[in-house]
Parts: C-alpha cells; structure tokens; sequence
C-alpha cells in the first residue's frame, strides 16, 4: 500500500526542493543499452541505498508485485519551417489536438506569430501547411494545419516532424532518438515527452520479470509539456499541474485489484503511471476502476498514495512537480540523501539518464 509522507514542512517553498546539479551530469544521449542504466535502489521505510543496473529489476522484485507501465506512443511533435511569403524560420511544437481538429502549440519566435501568419513546414520532399489563429499565454498559439494534397494530417506531421526532445537536450534529434525516445511498448500515439522511467525496459527483462512472477500491466496517460513546465508560484501548494488524458484498460483494473486485495505491491514505472493509477483510484471514489478520464493530480509532499507501492522512475530537475511526486512518496529527506548519493557516484539526470527504484 502507498505511504502519506512524513516529513511535511508546516510552509513548504518550491525553493526548499532545489539543488545544485552539474551540467555534465544531465545525459545528452541515452546508455548503450537499455538495461545497462544504473540503478540506484532506495528502501523509503528504512533509508538504505543499494547500486545496482537496471537489469537486476527481476531479482530486486518480488514474485506476486504487479509492475504497471505507461503504454503511450510519443510522435514526432516538434516542426521546423518558415513563415510565408518572408521565409524566416519558424518552430512549432504541437501541445494537444483541440476537438476542432486544431493544435494548441508553442511556436518561436512567437512576437511576430500574430493571427493570421502563415507557415509551411517541409521535410524530404513532405509538405505541411499552417495559420496562427490565435495567440496565448507564454508563447502558446492555436494552429490550423493542413495538407495541400488533402492527404492525412497525422501523417505528413510523422513525415515533417521530430523527435521533441526535452529542452535540457542541447542537440538535434537524431535517427537514434526515434527508437530510443520511445518505449519497447510504446503503442497509442499521443505523447510530446516519453514516459522515461520506461525507457530502460526491454521486451526480454519484461519477459524475465514475467517468468519470475511479477505481473505486467499497462495503462495510457498522453504526456504534455506540463511535464517540464516550470513551477511559476513561490508555495508548494499553489502550484497546478496541466491536465493530461488518461485510460485505464479493464485487465489493469482487475489486476491492479486483486493485487491490493492479496496485499501485494502495485510498482509504477514512472510519474505517468503513478498519477495514472492515483488518479483513477480518486475517480472511483476508493476503487481503481477502468475507464478514461483526465488527471490533473499534483502529487507533493503531505499527499497520500492509495494504489502504488513502488516507483521506478528517473532523477528530476530541481524545483519540478515530478520531484515533488518522488518526495511525496519517499520523503523529502530520504530523496535528497539518494539524490546526494547519487551525484557523488556519478549516476546520470534527467530523460536519458540513470534510474531509481523506491520501495
């Protein structure tokens, strides 16, 4: 069963979850191997550390656990043309698809991007045709895109489009990135930023993990920028997390159920599947049910978790709502202790980096 946080200050500040993180230690590029990523393994109830790789996941785990993962499919979000009839250079990254076949999106340099403005984004010989509609807030525009053969919207963007790799990643995206930027099972498209935690699964050690008795399930929550959005507010609690869209599929439900019923671990990989799961749990009232819904659950310190019992996940930036999450299930104290430990083993941050498993 999931463990309300301890160690809650009375006034808790976003700067109170800061801390000083060398740019060489942020991965640029993702471990020769999946599995080979290192492992860092915190006992929450009694603060040990152990080092491993992730590749030691099925002996770490306990025959019975229920290993939850996130199943969505990132798409190749980000778009790089030039306005019309000027030519100057344009990017785009598509947010969300609106219900009017419209994009919420972020676009650069967005002071000249009034309505109106017309682009085109072309890639090997693949044209995309856009118009600002309307302009938002911190360089969000609302975006009608179009082909001019009248072929598929979706597929021109996967022709044109790229990897949206995270701002920390200073580099383009490369032929790499399309594999490894996605999980092993990544299967519905709908995501802007990968589910990392699950980035170091592979199709053997999910089947390994699966001859030694730990179930595997799946859910979907469609990742948005909110995931490194910066926190804008000095209070923990007035902070907001984005709406994400969310599914859960009726064997997860009943797995995830019978689990909790026999009191054995339900283990998220990663914050999607963790605000997935908690989300759902909250929506039926006390019972994890299946269905669709939209999680906008800010996980911190002094929240309480019903469903997960263990998180796989990756180091976070400082000050982020995804370090809250790992806080609030941890402890503060306990996740600075690894984080500290961490560091001075050399392990790597962020999307391409190392991992962490709490239990």
């Amino acid at each position: 069963m999931g463990l309300l946080s301890i160690d809650r200050p009375r006034a808790m500040r976003v700067s109170d979850f800061d801390f000083d993180l060398p740019a060489d230690r942020i991965a640029q590029t993702p471990t020769a191997e999946r599995q080979a990523a290192r492992l860092l393994v915190l006992d929450r109830a009694a603060g040990g550390l152990q080092h491993h790789t992730v590749g030691a996941l099925p002996a770490l785990l306990t025959p019975g656990d229920l290993l939850v993962v996130n199943d969505t499919r990132v798409f190749p979000a980000r778009l790089r043309g030039r306005r019309v009839p000027s030519g100057g250079a344009v990017e785009c990254l598509l947010l969300s698809r609106r219900g009017d076949g419209c994009w919420e999106a972020l676009m650069h340099p967005g002071q000249r991007l009034r309505a109106g403005a017309r682009v085109v984004f072309e890639r090997d010989g693949r044209r995309l045709r856009g118009e600002v509609l309307a302009r938002r807030f911190h360089g969000r525009r609302t975006i009608r895109l179009w082909t001019g053969d009248g072929s598929a919207v979706d597929e021109a963007i996967d022709r044109v489009g790229h990897i949206p790799l995270p701002p920390y990643i200073r580099r383009g995206d490369t032929p790499v990135d399309a594999e490894r930027y996605q999980t092993v099972y990544a299967a519905v498209r709908g995501s802007v930023a990968a589910p990392t935690a699950g980035l170091h699964l592979t199709t053997g050690l999910l089947q390994e993990l699966r001859q030694r008795g730990v179930g595997v399930a799946r859910v979907t929550l469609h990742v948005g920028y909110g995931t490194f959005a910066p926190i804008r507010v000095e209070q923990v609690e007035a902070h907001r997390v984005a709406p994400e869209p969310y599914r859960v599929p009726p064997e997860t439900a009943e797995a995830v159920g019978r689990a909790r019923a026999a009191g054995r671990r339900v283990i998220a990989v990663g914050t999607t599947t963790t605000r997935t799961l908690e989300s759902a749990y909250r929506a039926g009232a006390g019972e994890l049910r299946a269905g669709e819904g939209v999680s906008d659950l800010y996980l911190y310190p002094g929240v309480a978790f019903h469903v997960v019992g263990g998180l796989l996940t990756n180091f976070h930036l400082p000050r982020s709502s995804l370090l809250m999450l790992v806080s609030a299930f941890a402890g503060w104290e306990r996740i600075r202790g690894a984080y500290a430990e961490a560091l001075g083993a050399g392990y790597r941050f962020y999307s391409y980096g190392d991992a962490m498993l709490i239990l």
